[in-house]
């Protein structure tokens, strides 16, 4: 679906709408736009994410769910790395609910998916051994009360992991990257010499809105500290948070929006694996400082705890 002028108005005021307008919109998408696969890539991507705030201890959970799925993304490749067998997941979105479905089964196996919100789960008290969110939280306008929800539905002493969530300073330094890195492709490629570089003006005017709704729907940055006890106030224990990606960010927010600015028939598989390869290279220098890098400079935050 396109997200009008007229679409993002009503959703200015209302940021549930906005991401249910905003991801709806995404759904058919989404994977190719964010290089979302269910291959190794992925999930090494997926469980070292979940391994880096919350160790390899308790797998495979028996059941699990996903708040703001999406299309899967995390879930799926979990249970394809082994970290959980029955997955439930949901989203505000319809959209992401039946994409990630529908990925499932591409991959051979059911996930049970349902429309919801993250602020009143509707599943009884006690129904998961896990919890599980990538890039989710920051979507949430209650972020405790949605922590309060993850822990209701937790069995006693299940797990919550919550990844992929902006730092203020992190979400700063990547937004500014990508602005001028947007600006400098869409310049460019006006010139007569790169013309064919540039995408046609209605797929730039569609990621324009797409940019508009974004400010909507993204609705907070954490200070990892802070996150951290609002975890504890929710009810959490053992609570964790650590961060990732540093110069991994500064390298890839302007990649990725380098190629939503250009025409797509121009970047091929030599630029996906340059894309890979340095980002890769990017991260493992990230894992060398964050022994010595203060986590609030880390562009994603992680978050761990347990139900009492």
């Amino acid at each position: 679906m396109s997200a009008t002028a007229e679409d993002v108005a009503a959703a200015w005021q209302d940021p549930k709408l906005a991401n249910i307008l905003y991801h709806d919109w995404e759904a058919g998408t989404y994977d190719e736009k964010w290089s979302i696969s269910f291959d190794e890539r992925c999930t090494d991507y997926a469980r070292d994410r979940f391994v880096h705030v919350a160790g390899r201890a308790g797998w495979p959970y028996p059941t699990s769910l996903e708040l703001g799925c999406g299309t899967g993304f995390f879930t799926l490749n979990l249970k394809l790395a082994g970290v959980l067998q029955d997955g439930h997941v949901t989203d505000l979105s319809p959209g992401m609910v039946e994409v990630a479905q529908r990925n499932a089964r591409s991959l051979g196996f059911e996930v049970t998916g349902r429309v919801a919100d993250a602020e009143r789960l509707p599943y009884d008290d006690d129904s998961f051994d896990l919890v599980v969110g990538h890039a989710v939280l920051h979507h949430i306008p209650d972020v405790e009360l949605a922590l309060r929800e993850v822990l209701r539905v937790l069995r006693p002493g299940g797990r919550f992991v919550f990844a992929g969530e902006p730092t203020r300073y992190g979400d700063v330094v990547a937004r500014r990257l990508s602005r001028l890195t947007w600006w400098a492709a869409t310049h460019v490629t006006r010139l007569p010499a790169l013309a064919s570089w540039r995408r046609p003006q209605q797929e730039l005017d569609e990621s324009s809105r797409a940019a508009a709704l974004e400010a909507v729907v993204d609705l907070h940055t954490f200070v990892p500290a802070e996150l951290a006890s609002m975890a504890r106030r929710a009810g959490a224990l053992d609570v964790r948070v650590t961060t990732a990606e540093l110069t991994a960010a500064w390298f890839g927010w302007p990649v990725r929006t380098f190629e939503c600015a250009v025409a797509k028939d121009k970047l091929g598989m030599r630029w996906a694996n340059f894309a890979m390869t340095s980002w890769r290279r990017f991260s493992a220098l990230d894992r060398v400082l964050e022994r010595v890098v203060p986590q609030g400079l880390f562009y994603n935050a992680e978050i761990t705890g347990l139900k009492p």
